[in-house]
């Protein structure tokens, strides 16, 4: 039975009067791809938000394998195995497919970026950045402005961005917003190959339902704060609370 890598114990998040995150107990287990479903305003970027250290919690513990993290610098968080993709591309669109994935590389190998030397000033960085655009399939691109990539292609650079500081757990926010059902279908399956050959644990926040039932080990349905349901695809998928109040005939 695959342990829990992310505890969260009561979690709250309120904006003035508005609660956002009421009460939130959730377990991450390990080597799992759990996705997060739910109307739009159920909490879900912010759930995220919070265990990634984009915002602060009102009350509440989390937990990443039995270490309170609760108020744990975001980037502290990435050494210590946690990073994350976000809902809007968050490519550098300027700079080389190269060095997108270069920038988050350098600080977990302890180095800088030295502009006037090139990346082959670190060619232990060089190698690792190769690896990472190997497995996503983006290594023949290396040298091209990653803002001239495809939408799909630029998707693919996210994950590997996000994936470049060896994650133990990731979080990934809607990474097929936007692309057509070939392009997400080649991200989800990269998350899936990922998962399994590089040990990651991912938490996706996904809308569409063919996506989520199909990569799923876990599925955790939100709703106005609060978590809903959990279980395995086959579960939610005969959840008659789900079905009928927030999947609706899309799913039935």
């Amino acid at each position: 039975m695959n342990e829990a890598i992310l505890i969260v114990e009561d979690l709250t998040k309120s904006f003035g009067r508005f609660l956002v995150i009421d009460g939130v107990d959730l377990n991450i287990k390990s080597g799992k791809i759990t996705f997060l479903m739910g109307p739009n305003g159920a909490g879900k970027t912010t759930l995220i938000n919070l265990v990634t250290d984009r915002l602060h919690p009102n009350g509440g513990k989390i937990l990443f394998k039995g270490e309170d993290i609760t108020r744990v610098p975001a980037h502290l968080l990435v050494k210590m195995g946690i990073t994350r993709s976000f809902q809007v591309m968050n490519v550098f669109s300027r700079l080389t497919v190269f060095q997108n994935v270069e920038l988050p590389i350098l600080p977990i190998m302890g180095k800088s970026r030295k502009w006037f030397t090139g990346a082959d000033g670190y060619p232990d960085v060089t190698k690792e950045v190769n690896k990472v655009l190997e497995k996503t399939g983006l290594l023949d691109e290396k040298d091209v402005v990653a803002g001239s990539l495809s939408h799909g292609d630029q998707r693919l650079l996210e994950l590997g961005i996000a994936i470049a500081p060896r994650p133990e757990l990731c979080f990934l926010d809607e990474p097929t917003s936007g692309t057509n059902p070939m392009e997400g279908a080649k991200v989800m399956e990269l998350m899936k190959k990922l998962s399994i050959e590089e040990k990651i644990t991912f938490v996706v926040v996904e809308h569409d339902m063919d996506t989520v039932f199909s990569f799923a080990d876990w599925i955790v349905v939100m709703n106005r704060g609060k978590i809903l349901a959990e279980g395995e695809p086959e579960q939610i998928r005969e959840n008659k609370e789900v079905l009928e109040i927030y999947l609706g005939e899309e799913v039935a």
